[in-house]
């Protein structure tokens, strides 16, 4: 790993820190609420990316295990969809109420950051198809969090969860079909790239992809 990333890592997390501090109370002063703030999948997603970010930094200082790499994929998978669903659907909706920096901090500078951060240190070993799969699970509970506290507590944290606008719950399950596939797509990428970028310098260690050194191989 080169010698700069760990502390680059830590002044990412304190960057990222102080944004989320500055939304946070922003939110609890605004008559908002806390809960709300901790109820969109952008922000969960940033706070797990300050602590991938944060102990990542802190494990390559003092030598400690780092950060598992399907950790680290998950949370370059929630942040790059956080990211390309904010461009294509959600940036049009109007957010009087958003701090503009902090909103361009999390949605924008942040999903390039942890992926620059995937492609400098890729993973170990390669990413299987099943890890991929389990990245999934979080995007689902979350959705059914939100669908269940939205209708106890009449709010939705995006607009194409609230199923009083046009089409109901059946435009909610149409969307939720699609980003499904994003998710599943993103992170069918990220472990790609990732498997590729690995294997790339396990040759020019002169190991097998696997991680293991290559043996001469022997006939007879």
């Amino acid at each position: 790993m080169h010698s700069w990333l760990a502390p680059a890592r830590l002044a990412v997390a304190a960057f990222l820190a102080v944004a989320l501090c500055f939304a946070g109370y922003h939110a609890a002063t605004d008559g908002s609420g806390v809960v709300n703030f901790l109820s969109y999948f952008t922000n969960l997603a940033n706070l797990a990316g300050l602590a991938v970010l944060g102990y990542g930094g802190w494990a390559g200082l003092t030598g400690r295990r780092p950060v598992p790499d399907a950790v680290r994929g998950a949370v370059v998978l929630y942040l790059a969809v956080t990211g390309l669903a904010y461009g294509t659907l959600l940036a049009t909706y109007p957010a009087p109420q958003v701090i503009p920096w902090v909103d361009d901090v999390v949605h924008r500078v942040m999903p390039l950051l942890v992926l620059a951060d995937w492609l400098i240190d890729p993973p170990a070993r390669p990413v299987r198809p099943r890890v991929v799969l389990g990245w999934l699970a979080f995007p689902l509970v979350y959705l059914a969090y939100a669908l269940i506290r939205g209708r106890a507590a009449d709010w939705y944290p995006y607009p194409f969860l609230d199923p009083a606008r046009h089409g109901g719950y059946r435009r909610i399950a149409g969307a939720s079909f699609l980003l499904a596939v994003a998710f599943l797509l993103v992170g069918a990428a990220v472990a790609a790239v990732g498997n590729a970028l690995a294997a790339h310098r396990a040759t020019r260690r002169g190991a097998a992809p696997n991680g293991r050194h290559a043996r001469a191989r022997t006939t007879g």
